[in-house]
């Protein structure tokens, strides 16, 4: 945590150090850390390049790639987990047929060009069967985020995440906000934007529109507020 913010850093120095130890050679002098932030020398990482270093990142790390910068998602607490299987439980009592595949790595951004880890995908049984690390985005339903405590969850989940996935296509984007305590329903892609983005607070019933079609009970969040 910073002490001015309360907010976790992007990262450790320890993670730091192990991505460096397994990124590929040519990459490791171009990495930093700088600030709690991971940094990149000599010019962004193409996509190729980029899909190197996530794989070799350790378990503790989750690399991402937003308009062709490299950006760290933070790993998961508690009350995060939390939310996250309440959401899965009302998606498979509602839809069986429907998985919702935790932390998921999808094609997001015009032409493909961006790298997300979802909090959850919602597609149909089977939709990812024999899918590499990272998912093009045709035939799912819903990607999911649940903000995290980080100072770049701002930027992350509630700029770049519904362009990104509205330049998929993907045809909603479930927001669980965790600092307002919100739901953000975002539909309707259209030219790169979503033309409905409804909010709602915790303990309201809220309706995913098609072709999600589930309803949420939300009364149980307001035991994660944190």
């Amino acid at each position: 945590m910073t002490p001015e913010t309360g907010e976790r850093p992007q990262m450790s120095v320890e993670d730091f150090e192990e991505l460096v130890r397994r990124a590929p050679k040519e990459l490791r002098n171009r990495l930093e850390f700088l600030g709690g932030r991971l940094c990149v020398r000599h010019g962004p990482l193409d996509v190729e390049e980029f899909e190197e270093l996530a794989a070799a990142a350790p378990e503790t790390v989750r690399l991402e790639y937003a308009n062709g910068k490299v950006v760290v998602k933070a790993m998961p607490d508690g009350n995060h987990g939390e939310i996250f299987m309440w959401l899965l439980r009302q998606c498979i009592q509602q839809r069986p047929e429907l998985n919702l595949m935790p932390e998921r790595g999808v094609k997001a951004e015009a032409y493909r060009k961006g790298r997300a880890v979802t909090d959850g995908f919602l597609a149909p049984v089977g939709h990812f069967r024999g899918h590499g690390n990272w998912s093009e985005t045709e035939g799912a339903l819903m990607a999911v985020e649940i903000t995290s405590h980080d100072r770049d969850t701002d930027q992350r989940d509630r700029v770049d995440k519904p362009v990104g996935y509205a330049e998929a296509d993907i045809p909603v984007y479930l927001l669980i906000d965790r600092d307002s305590n919100t739901l953000t329903v975002f539909s309707e892609p259209k030219d790169g934007r979503y033309q409905e983005s409804p909010s709602y607070p915790w303990g309201t019933t809220v309706v995913l529109p098609s072709p999600v079609d589930i309803t949420l009970d939300t009364e149980k969040l307001k035991d994660y507020a944190d």
